[in-house]
């Protein structure tokens, strides 16, 4: 009888519970669903900003030439040509030095140098953009059109990427400055997945007969969904990225093969003009071009995650097995 009534008096705080365990539940449903809702609000308020230029371009705004406000006629083609290229060089430069990074960080470095250089990389994710610019205009620019733009012209100057004057700013110097800013991505993330790599993994290789270094191509080949993860992150990093690159690309909207030259980003187009655009068609454009980065940005940042998310549940069950 005294169980039972025990067991009465429980089942209101038991209610109770359950109640509380409900409103938490649809409370953090509802503030996931407003994010989704908040990236559904932007793109369809971008789209509809653009509906101007959308409607008398249509797609032969992305595959465009001519950027030219005073006829209102427009293409994008040449800041789609300079995001990807800069973003390009930036890749090719940052993803052997991040991995490289990774592998020393989790590898072969000591514990008393592991964290602290550690903290050091991650402290240059921190560091905003327009310090970076800075740096860059003048800092790196001098530099590269005094010296490695003629040594690469005096050797190189018969290919095509590396003909033209020194001028210092343009498309190599955006992609030197982009390497800097994505290196902490790729290298912190990178490092993460290589220590989710099972350590029987590791300690099977080495008991095989396994040199250090074979040991840990075969840490790098577990990991490599990971690391590719890492490395689309920080393109992403690179295709959004503004104001260091405004200060250091030239900003002149053509394409050419020579990394020398000048070129255009979708983000720097974006804070150089909007506030000089005056006829509703200009806008429009402008917005456009936030448009197609906002969906390039979300696709890439979205491919990323997935790989980091398959890898890191492949290492889960591989650890539970």
């Amino acid at each position: 009888m005294n169980a039972l009534n025990h067991g009465e008096s429980q089942s209101p705080k038991s209610a109770s519970w359950n109640v509380g365990d409900m409103i938490f539940k649809y409370l953090t449903s509802f503030f996931a669903a407003l994010v989704l809702l908040l990236i559904a609000l932007m793109a369809y308020e971008m789209y509809s900003s653009s509906s101007l230029s959308i409607q008398k371009f249509g797609w032969g705004f992305l595959i465009g030439t001519e950027w030219d406000p005073v006829m209102d006629q427009y293409g994008a083609l040449p800041f789609v040509y300079g995001t990807l290229v800069s973003s390009f060089i930036a890749l090719v430069l940052a993803l052997p030095v991040g991995l490289g990074v990774a592998i020393f960080l989790t590898e072969l470095a000591p514990k008393w140098i592991e964290r602290p250089l550690s903290f050091t990389i991650e402290l240059l994710a921190g560091i905003p953009s327009i310090v970076y610019g800075l740096w860059g205009f003048f800092v790196m620019v001098p530099w590269i059109r005094t010296t490695v733009e003629p040594f690469l012209s005096k050797y190189l100057g018969s290919i095509p990427l590396f003909a033209g004057a020194p001028y210092g700013v343009g498309m190599l110097a955006a992609g030197i400055i982009l390497s800097i800013m994505i290196l902490p991505i790729i290298s912190s993330i990178s490092r993460d997945v290589l220590k989710a790599v099972p350590i029987a993994q590791k300690e099977a290789a080495l008991a095989l007969g396994s040199t250090r270094w074979e040991s840990t191509r075969i840490a790098l080949s577990y990991s490599r969904s990971g690391i590719m993860g890492a490395t689309i992150l920080g393109l992403g990093r690179a295709f959004g990225e503004t104001m260091a690159v405004t200060m250091v690309i030239g900003n002149r909207p053509v394409i050419s093969a020579s990394l020398f030259e000048p070129g255009y980003t979708m983000a720097s187009v974006l804070a150089n003009e909007f506030t000089e655009a005056t006829s509703e068609m200009y806008i429009s454009a402008l917005i456009e071009i936030a448009l197609v980065l906002f969906v390039v940005a979300l696709l890439v940042n979205a491919a990323a995650r997935l790989l980091v998310w398959s890898f890191t549940r492949n290492s889960d069950v591989g650890g539970r097995l």
